[in-house]
C-alpha cells in the first residue's frame, strides 16, 4: 500500500485567487485534510479533484 507524504500547505503565504496542486491517489481524503488544516489557519479554500500532467490530484484555491 502507497503511503501518503507529509503535505505542508502554503494557507498563510496564499493571496485571494491564488491556488495549488496535490497530486495524490486519494483524493477523497485530501479534501478532508485540506478543509481541516485550512479552517485550523483560519483561510478559506475551495477544493476540487482534477489532473495535471497526467496525475490526479486535488486543486485548491483561496477564496477569502
Amino acid at each position: 500500500m502507497i503511503k501518503e507524504p507529509e503535505w505542508l500547505f502554503p494557507f498563510e503565504f496564499m493571496k485571494v485567487g491564488d491556488s495549488f496542486f496535490v497530486p495524490t491517489l486519494k483524493p477523497a481524503e485530501m479534501h478532508y485534510v485540506i478543509d481541516s488544516r485550512s479552517k485550523a489557519a483560519g483561510i478559506r479554500v475551495k477544493s476540487y479533484t482534477s489532473s495535471k500532467d497526467g496525475h490526479l490530484g486535488v486543486r485548491v484555491w483561496r477564496v477569502r
